[in-house]
């Protein structure tokens, strides 16, 4: 694939734009131009780990 490669800031609006699925049609065109989707899928990871892993602590939290 051509294209340039993504800054963590484009990566970051990706993968939030696309969690809460709201992300553009356009916005979708320029990440898939980008040279592979490995940043896209790391951040996405991450992402929904912390996600998790802050659901986890406010349950924890409210049920103590």
């Amino acid at each position: 694939m051509t294209g340039t490669k993504p800054g963590i800031r484009q990566i970051l609006k990706a993968v939030f734009g696309a969690f809460i699925g709201v992300q553009s049609e356009q916005q979708r065109q320029q990440d898939f131009q980008t040279q592979g989707p490995l940043p896209y899928i790391i951040a996405g990871v991450i992402v929904t780990i912390c996600f998790v892993v802050g659901l986890m602590l406010i349950i924890r939290w409210v049920l103590s």
